[in-house]
Formats: structure tokens, C-alpha cells, sequence
């Protein structure tokens, strides 16, 4: 019973992020063209592999993020230089990782055409 409970309140996380972050639907339809696209250009398995594990980085990263900005928002209601650092990077971290995992997709798909 403990460990449905666990599955259910990590899946209600996830539906929050769905439901109230732009960002997190943003990367989920990059996910879903890049499967398109790994379809059309017959990606191989260790292809597939990484571009699995990087979209899998980039919603955990999506995800981390929301939960350390919800903290953030419930520690203080001030306007804390701290509070902007702990939003900004963990923002950051976010984008860091979408970006390259866009590159090594690019650099996969290159080497198709």
C-alpha cells in the first residue's frame, strides 16, 4: 500500500508540473518530435539510448526545478536576493541541459542527412 501511495504522489507531481508549468509542456512536445523524428531517421539503439536518457535529464531537471522554486516561494513572501539566485540557477541548470540535449539530437539527426 506504501508503495502505491509513493507512485501516486510522485505521479500528482508530475501532473502539477504538467498542469502549471509552460516550461515542462514546452520539453514534452520537443520529446514527442524528437521520437518523430527518431522514427523517420531510424535512429539506432544507442542513438535512442541517449536521446532517451538526455529527455529523461531534461523533464527530472524540469521537475527539480519546479519543487526547489515552490520552496523557495513557501521559505519567504520577500523579495530576497537569495530566493532570485536559488530560482535563477535552478532555471538555469534547466536550460543548460535542454540545450545540449537539442545539440546532441542535431548532431545525430547531421549525421542522417
Amino acid at each position: 500500500m506504501r508503495l502505491l501511495k509513493s507512485f501516486q504522489y510522485a505521479w500528482n507531481g508530475i501532473s502539477y508540473c504538467f498542469r502549471t508549468q509552460a516550461n515542462f509542456r514546452i520539453h514534452l512536445l520537443g520529446f514527442i518530435f524528437m521520437l518523430m523524428s527518431a522514427f523517420y531517421f531510424r535512429f539506432e539503439k544507442m542513438e535512442w539510448m541517449i536521446c532517451l536518457i538526455l529527455s529523461a535529464l531534461v523533464f527530472f531537471a524540469e521537475l527539480v526545478n519546479t519543487a526547489i522554486e515552490s520552496v523557495v516561494d513557501l521559505s519567504t513572501t520577500e523579495l530576497s536576493e537569495l530566493a532570485k539566485v536559488a530560482k535563477d540557477c535552478a532555471a538555469g541548470a534547466v536550460i543548460v541541459l535542454a540545450v545540449f540535449a537539442v545539440v546532441v539530437w542535431g548532431i545525430i539527426v547531421w549525421s542522417k542527412i
